[in-house]
């Protein structure tokens, strides 16, 4: 009677890809498979946000029909100057909202694709600055929404009286995206401070001695990167940023802590820059090898490989 043979497990993907027995053509391969499964979510993502486009449009409008002048029937009219306008707003917003509902397949292929390459703890931190990025954009997404009726206020109240006043519609929702994801973006800064402290480049102490210049930058960089020029998103910006800064600066605090209670477990009271003793009493001798007789000589290089693929 014959034996069952037990079948060697096959690798998965994500291990030859991390041991690093892939080729150079499987890498390029899995990028064009991942690459193609992200652009399938972003166009599904697209199709479901086209039937979403006109809520949203109408929920962004109401920061400036709030406040600016109704037509005789009592509707806050915009204009479009070209015929496209209005069928190219409602694709640009389908293509916002495609990327927001597709992001977490385009995000996992990103994922999928670089995380092989990272250790284990260097994983673990992306997770972790992954889990917060989301939070920090929207975050910074609802503020800039909570600012923009001060902002059109603000703008409106240099109207001359004596002159009519009519928004062209694709600027005013680029106005709008733009200061969204200005905010947005602006608010990832904490995530560069935690990455320069785990990464040992910056100190907690470090990092709170220089709060006066941090907090000067903050609010410079709001003057000269808000489109609209009104002091209230500027002062929201800065303080937001401020802020988080602050927090980033705590968080650096508890991880300091955590890596000098590591460095103790491991080398007592020594400091990185002391030399730790070694015992030279007690210790088992070296051996010599074995004495090298003759030197082999190097074999040629075989011919090169001019074979060509679909990928190269």
């Amino acid at each position: 009677m014959a034996l069952p043979v037990r079948r060697r497990r096959r690798q998965t993907q994500f291990a030859r890809a991390a041991d690093g027995s892939m080729t150079l053509l499987e890498h390029l391969y899995e990028l064009r498979t991942r690459l193609f499964r992200a652009s399938l979510a972003i166009v599904a993502g697209m199709i479901g946000g086209w039937f979403l486009s006109n809520p949203v449009v109408t929920l962004l409008e109401q920061p400036y029909c709030q406040m600016a002048p109704k037509s005789p029937d009592g509707k806050c009219d915009f204009i479009a100057l070209g015929l496209t306008d209005p069928f190219a707003l409602q694709l640009k917003v389908a293509l916002i909202l495609g990327l927001m509902v597709g992001a977490p397949i385009w995000l996992y292929q990103l994922w999928a694709f670089i995380a092989p390459g990272l250790h284990r703890n260097e994983r673990r931190w992306a997770y972790v600055f992954a889990g917060i990025a989301a939070p920090l954009f929207a975050l910074g997404a609802y503020l800039a929404y909570l600012m923009i009726p001060r902002a059109v206020e603000f703008l409106l109240g240099f109207h001359p009286a004596n002159t009519t006043f009519n928004l062209e519609i694709t600027r005013y929702f680029t106005f709008v995206t733009n200061l969204i994801l200005l905010f947005g973006f602006a608010f990832q800064f904490p995530l560069i401070v935690m990455l320069f402290n785990i990464a040992g480049i910056a100190t907690a102490k470090r990092l709170l001695g220089w709060w006066r210049i941090a907090v000067f930058l903050f609010f410079a960089f709001s003057a000269i990167a808000i489109p609209t020029g009104d002091p209230f998103s500027m002062s929201a910006l800065g303080l937001g940023l401020t802020a988080l800064y602050f927090a980033s600066v705590a968080f650096a605090f508890f991880n300091d802590r955590r890596r000098d209670r590591r460095h103790r477990a491991e080398f007592g009271e020594v400091g990185d820059d002391e030399v730790s003793e070694l015992d030279l009493v007690d210790h088992e001798p070296v051996e010599a090898g074995e004495r090298v007789t003759a030197i082999e000589p190097v074999q040629p290089a075989g011919p090169l490989d001019r074979h060509y693929d679909d990928v190269t």
